[in-house]
């Protein structure tokens, strides 16, 4: 007989009292056709959507009578799909975030695909449970870890485990880095006043210090290495803090690299950083967020050289991998260092050598997560339909539309460049406007519908920060949000 997906509508199985009438099956229809029908509806309708992206307001904000009404208490009684879905049409879709919108470029989120919701509907049709055990969900995880591991140029020993997205990511290199200056033992006894002190840049992302503070270690433990907008680290402060760390006999164990700063998307200069922490015996640890898909772009690449000497790495497929939300990744160089830092027994999860409990070391085992979803084939069916080169080429697009659009502001006497464009994203000013007006100007232009920018902090300036990410954006996109800005100060 050959293998195929198969969905059990067993209706002429037991059935609870209240079902049985109907002839379903737990929460199944007894008729699967008024389902299927509103299914195809909805696909229908996501795609319709994908199709209007362009034509449709970047944002809408949520009105007030429709945000007290998702607020409002549960009714125990339920309406069923149909009028589920219908309120969910009226009151959320066209009031999403926006981040699949081309005219989008306030934060660093990926646009998704159409390929990858598809791909969502399959996981949540298959439900695994992907913290372990032996099924095709777990070897196809382990597949896009391989892969991950090649992109980075990482060796044969390599492991990792999809995440939440780069914040738990970090956290697992941080606890990583943990076990491997102290030992495994500092799983049962914790740093018992270890005085283990961590290094990053001023530009690294928040996670970094909520990861030394999640670990035990205290955000005092991090130490702030200077770093310039739009540049990187500075690797002389950085050599010059690990000595006086280990002269006040404190334990330097870890260095957190940042490959694409979360404000102007600049990158640590990681050869240099890898030969100090070489020299120093330090772990060291890469936030490559979005970074990291520079690697699939021989334009791009040089800026991730060093990536390859990283005991462990931390990227997002959702940024500018283009996988739905969420999906990230952590890949660590000797894999057996996740095993030493989370692996652990218990009755009711024995491993066996045969049947579905087969199939040790689980990913589980490498992380914090034993109930995890399916999000390894979102990124698995993303990466198949389009091909690495494919994707390359969109962050290789969005970079150039970046420096398209830090030339057009160069080009307008009213604005000026906070910060240089090192890679995706654009960080400007009108001339001589105050911060609280800045961040005013940027709440019109979201409310506006044309384009949806951020702000950040550039050297004590209110910035408007424009990360180009979303594969749909182009620079008619960002010329229309530079032509937004200009309306509004009058010039």
């Amino acid at each position: 007989m050959a293998h195929s997906v198969v969905f059990y509508m067993q209706d002429d199985l037991g059935t609870s009292e209240a079902s049985a009438s109907a002839g379903a099956r737990g929460l199944d229809p007894a008729d699967w056709s008024g389902l299927r029908a509103l299914g195809h509806r909805i696909i229908d309708d996501l795609f319709d959507g994908f199709e209007g992206l362009a034509d449709a307001p970047v944002w809408r904000q949520l009105p007030a009578g429709l945000r007290a009404g998702l607020r409002a208490p549960l009714d125990d009684r339920g309406v069923g799909a149909e009028a589920s879905y219908a309120e969910l049409r009226d009151t959320v879709m066209p009031y999403a975030s926006a981040n699949n919108h081309p005219g989008f470029m306030g934060w660093v989120q990926g646009g998704g695909t159409a390929v990858g919701m598809l791909a969502e509907l399959i996981a949540a049709g298959l439900n695994p449970n992907c913290g372990g055990r032996d099924h095709a969900g777990i070897e196809l995880e382990r597949q896009v870890i391989g892969w991950s591991a090649r992109m980075l140029g990482l060796p044969e020993t390599a492991g990792g485990v999809l995440t939440s997205g780069s914040s738990i990511a970090n956290f697992i290199g941080v606890l990583a880095a943990r076990t491997a200056a102290l030992g495994p033992g500092v799983r049962a006894a914790g740093i018992a006043g270890a005085p283990l002190v961590a290094y990053a840049g001023t530009c690294a992302h928040g996670c970094v210090p909520r990861a030394l503070d999640m670990a035990g270690l205290g955000t005092d433990a991090l130490r702030a290495i200077p770093a310039a907008p739009g540049a990187g680290m500075d690797v002389a402060a950085l050599r010059a803090a690990i000595e006086a760390d280990r002269a006040a006999g404190r334990l330097p164990f870890l260095v957190v690299a940042t490959a694409g700063s979360v404000d102007t998307g600049g990158f640590d200069d990681l050869g240099a950083i890898a030969a100090i922490c070489a020299e120093f015996r330090l772990w060291l640890h890469v936030d490559a967020a979005f970074g990291a898909f520079a690697a699939l772009s021989p334009a791009l690449a040089p800026l991730l050289a060093g990536i390859e000497r990283a005991d462990s790495v931390a990227f997002d497929f959702h940024k500018l991998g283009q996988v739905p939300y969420d999906a990230g990744c952590v890949v660590v160089r000797d894999g057996a260092r996740l095993s030493a830092t989370f692996a652990q027994s218990a009755a009711y999860l024995g491993r066996e050598s045969r049947g579905l409990a087969a199939n040790s070391p689980w990913p589980c085992d490498l992380g914090p997560e034993l109930s995890r979803g399916f999000r390894a084939l979102k990124v698995w069916m993303t990466i198949k339909s389009y091909g690495a080169a494919r994707l390359g080429a969109v962050t290789e697009a969005a970079c150039a539309v970046a420096r398209a659009l830090g030339a057009r502001i160069a080009a307008e006497p009213a604005l000026e460049l906070l910060a240089p464009v090192a890679f995706n994203i654009v960080c400007f000013a009108p001339r001589g406007m105050a911060g609280a007006a800045v961040r005013e100007l940027v709440a019109d232009v979201q409310e506006s519908g044309v384009a949806a920018p951020s702000t950040t902090i550039i050297d004590g300036r209110t910035a408007i920060r424009a990360a180009i990410v979303n594969h749909r954006t182009t620079a008619a996109d960002t010329d229309r949000m530079v032509d937004a800005v200009l309306a509004r100060i009058g010039k």
